[in-house]
């Protein structure tokens, strides 16, 4: 086991390391260029095109969902653990300069987002049972031939596996445990074991019904699911942010400062570097919002559109609702609530920092309570949409006769998650869920001219007829 922790710490290391930051950040840089910094100058119109049309009716065919829920699917695993735990993690090791890093390589993020998600809806296909599939492995293996068959293989591999860890034990994991803690405010004699195992149970059964009624019943759920999450914490969070708001100028210098010079921030970091803030502020950026990761694109594949860009233009509102929304105000919660010299940096922070920062304006058992509930729904939904790009990609590899066991076994895993110690099991999930990024980005910047063209082509037809309306 020790020799498996080495490896694997070596490995993730190389993973989530400055080479691939810088192909990270650069693959979005790279994409901002060509697309004409569309998540910029058509800011107002992805708005419009997104959340403006949200609520409106749509029908579907068969086997799709309306483009807005095939957004709440992908946000739904977007927003999860690392929008709490992920952000306080990094501000308490990178410091408050994390944050700015992290808004970085969101900036950036929205154009790989977009890109995936186009190329995604351009080079999906129908399955046997007639739904629309799509992804990473389909528009490498279509749009750059038979003999890149090989990468689309690599990282519906390294998804499969990933989609048990990251996308499951991990999750529930972080449900079992906020839900545990709630549990003991009322009742401190309660067995966690037996807490853990019920939790397990339910997960394994609401999962269940949720991921084997097919893509339909998890847009719909995830459709109801993500808004109201998103509403409750946000809210909650606001309030925070509102009656500490004396601190905002000094967060805010030392989310500037810290970016730059982490270590004059707070004396518990001394020693800290700009790459600290950076490594951290990208890398929980990245596991937060998944751009690059080319998970979302699975999700995104089922969407009841004809044309590729409208679709993506999704994948720029989601990095924006996801990281510059709700991660800052993670970030801003801890902050504010805590004072900026009084988070434990140098730490492995999760959670509990932003229960302090809830702590510092609502009772203790209110602010408990209230984490765990937004914890336990961002992680349930992610688990629901790591179902569906878990037997997605094996599908791809074995064919639609694999999705049912592998469904099946993914439910069970849920209360295997419950009631282990997850350690090792979460760093090499990490390190897989790095890895499914090379070889996705590596199809994202080949394929890149087509994204340019279609972009193109795209807004050409959006200002003609705008002008001719005039």
């Amino acid at each position: 086991m020790e020799m498996i922790a080495q490896i694997n710490g070596t490995i993730n290391g190389l993973v989530w390391g400055l080479p691939a930051m810088i192909l990270i950040v650069g693959t979005g840089v790279y994409m901002t260029i060509g697309i004409g910094f569309k998540q910029f100058t058509r800011f107002g119109y992805v708005m419009k095109n997104t959340i403006g049309k949200a609520f409106g009716k749509h029908e579907v065919a068969e086997g799709s969902v309306t483009p807005f829920q095939a957004m709440c699917t992908a946000l739904a695993a977007t927003v999860g653990t690392g929008n709490i735990a992920g952000v306080c993690g990094a501000i308490a090791i990178g410091g408050p300069g994390a944050v700015f890093w992290m808004w970085v390589s969101a900036i950036f993020g929205m154009a790989t987002k977009y890109s995936e998600v186009t190329l995604s809806i351009n080079y999906r296909e129908k399955n046997s049972k007639g739904d629309w599939v799509g992804g990473p492995m389909y528009y490498i293996k279509k749009g750059l031939g038979k003999n890149w068959a090989w990468l689309a293989t690599v990282f519906a591999v390294f998804a499969s596996f990933a989609a048990f860890g990251i996308g499951n034990a991990t999750q529930v994991n972080t449900i079992a445990s906020s839900i545990s803690e709630s549990v003991k405010l009322f009742n401190p004699d309660a067995n966690v074991g037996s807490v853990n195992l019920i939790v397990g149970v339910v997960l394994c059964i609401l999962t269940g019904v949720v991921l084997l009624g097919g893509i339909q019943r998890i847009g719909q759920v995830c459709e109801l699911l993500v808004p109201v999450m998103a509403v409750i914490y946000i809210v909650a969070g606001i309030g925070v942010v509102v009656l500490r708001a004396d601190q905002l100028p000094g967060v805010f210098a030392a989310i500037f400062k810290g970016a730059f010079q982490p270590s004059a921030i707070a004396g518990g970091l001394a020693g800290a570097t700009m790459m600290d803030a950076i490594k951290k502020g990208v890398g929980r950026g990245v596991f937060s919002n998944e751009a690059g990761l080319g998970s979302a694109p699975i999700a995104h594949a089922a969407a009841d559109v004809d044309r590729p860009v409208a679709q993506g233009i999704f994948g720029i509102f989601e990095v924006f609702a996801d990281t510059i929304v709700i991660c800052t105000l993670t970030a801003l919660i801890a902050l504010c609530g805590n004072g900026v010299q009084n988070v434990p940096y140098g730490e492995a922070a999760n959670q509990t920092l932003t229960v302090a920062g809830f702590c510092s304006v609502y009772p203790d058992t209110i602010a408990t309570v209230a984490v765990a509930i937004a914890l336990s729904l961002f992680a349930f939904s992610t688990v629901l949409t790591w179902g569906l790009y878990g037997s997605r990609t094996a599908e791809y590899l074995f064919g639609t006769k694999i999705v049912k066991p592998y469904q099946i076994l993914f439910c069970l895993v849920c209360i295997v998650g419950t009631t282990i110690d997850l350690g090792l099991a979460w760093d090499i999930a990490d390190t897989l869920n790095g890895l499914m990024a090379i070889p996705n980005l590596v199809g994202v910047l080949l394929l890149s001219p087509v994204v340019f063209k279609l972009t193109k082509e795209y807004f050409a037809n959006v200002d003609a007829k705008k002008k001719a309306a005039k």
